[in-house]
């Protein structure tokens, strides 16, 4: 394993996992979800491992919020900052993305796919309906993260504070609770989850707003666990309709890992043996082609 600093355009420095093959010219990229570090999430590891023993390299792409605190020194001011789920505004997802896609395109890799994890993944349908980048050959989403059921618990009340918090110029205090119960963050950041609409991309209901997924326009895969919490009670339901309502929904994969979790919980060999039989479909499909 190789340790990854990723600058991002302004300035602030991804600390990313580079699982490396060695020579490989096929590339995953795993963009992580909130606390979605190796602690709370070991299956990167098997999504590591699995991979390069098969050749391809593996990026476990670490965005601003997967530690709560993450200290770091800024490239373009050279000033320190701490980033983390404390502080992090939903519409620098574009930017950080772009910065490992940028490294492995730097890197000279021919194949480039591109995953996420939970918000991970609502940030990769983000990136996509707005860049149709033709070096990223096909999206896996991995267990989307619906917002609506994560949200479901905080009050009107706590709502009314952040609100008053952000419209006061206070937004950037910390929030005198855990936002959802377990999220100890500003209120810019509480807000971006409630009312930014950037990463609330994915539902349960068929007749909700699907217009960031509509323009997606790469093709992929779509998997989850069938005991996935995230998902309103319905897994296969809520993967379904997300794919039902992308334009290449016909093209994609859906796969669902049985009797496991949000994050693949005693699965986690089979949720990675499932990520390397896609990539390695995908490069025969290409090689025929």
């Amino acid at each position: 394993m190789k340790k990854l600093n990723v600058p991002t355009q302004r300035g602030t420095v991804l600390n990313g996992v580079l699982f490396d093959a060695k020579n490989a010219d096929t590339v995953v990229i795993a963009i992580t979800g909130i606390h979605g570090n190796f602690y709370s999430n070991p299956f990167y590891y098997n999504f590591g491992d699995t991979l390069t023993a098969a050749g391809i390299d593996f990026i476990y792409a670490q965005t601003n919020d997967a530690f709560g605190q993450i200290p770091t020194v800024n490239v373009n001011t050279g000033k320190r900052e701490t980033i983390g789920s404390w502080n992090e505004r939903f519409l620098y997802a574009d930017e950080d993305i772009a910065a490992y896609l940028i490294y492995c395109e730097n890197a000279g890799y021919k194949h480039i796919y591109l995953a996420g994890h939970s918000l991970g993944a609502n940030k990769v349908i983000y990136y996509l309906s707005r860049h149709h980048d033709a070096n990223v050959e096909h999206f896996i989403l991995l267990s989307p993260a619906n917002l609506s059921h994560m949200m479901s618990g905080v009050t009107q009340r706590e709502k009314a504070i952040i609100l008053q918090m952000v419209n006061s110029g206070r937004g950037n205090e910390m929030l005198p609770f855990p936002f959802m119960g377990w999220v100890e963050c500003i209120a810019y950041t509480a807000y971006d989850w409630l009312f930014s609409g950037y990463l609330d991309n994915v539902h349960t209901e068929r007749d909700a707003d699907f217009s960031v997924v509509s323009g997606v326009t790469h093709t992929g895969a779509l998997l989850i666990g069938t005991y996935d919490n995230f998902a309103g009670g319905d897994p296969f339901g809520f993967l379904t309709n997300i794919n039902d309502h992308m334009p290449t929904a016909g093209q994609n994969k859906l796969i669902f890992i049985e009797k496991t979790g949000h994050t693949y919980q005693q699965k986690h060999q089979e949720a990675a043996s499932a990520l390397l039989g896609l990539v390695q479909e995908w490069r025969k499909t290409e090689c025929r082609s």
